[in-house]
């Protein structure tokens, strides 16, 4: 393998997983805060938000584990997500409303990247 090769596989790397992933807020504590999945659906598309302890309730911590509990439960309350502007004009992730997913043979659920600052909801 070249050396240019070399130079380049490891961002290229970093970035294949970051897509893979989803993005994850950590607290002061060094503990992932809140991970963010999109819910995508015939009509549209959101953001939700979820925290360790509410995605382990779930049963995991991937996007798996939100499809599994919404099949099994055939609702689920989450927290929205949208981009907003901070008070020192820094663009963040926020909690916008709670909104319930009512499972549905089309609805699909990612993982979420974002490099914005993702805070954490009640």
């Amino acid at each position: 393998m070249s050396e240019c090769s070399r130079r380049h596989l490891l961002p290229l790397s970093v970035a294949a997983l970051s897509l893979l992933l989803p993005a994850v807020s950590f607290a002061q504590d060094g503990k992932a805060a809140i991970s963010l999945f999109k819910v995508v659906s015939v009509k549209d598309e959101i953001v939700v938000g979820l925290s360790a302890e509410e995605l382990g309730q779930l049963g995991g911590n991937d996007a798996g584990a939100i499809a599994r509990a919404l099949v099994a439960k055939g609702t689920l309350t989450l927290w929205q997500y949208a981009v907003r502007k901070a008070a020192n004009g820094d663009l963040e992730q926020a909690p916008l409303r709670k909104v319930a997913l009512i499972a549905h043979d089309s609805l699909r659920v990612e993982p979420y990247s974002s490099p914005l600052k993702i805070l954490p909801h009640e």
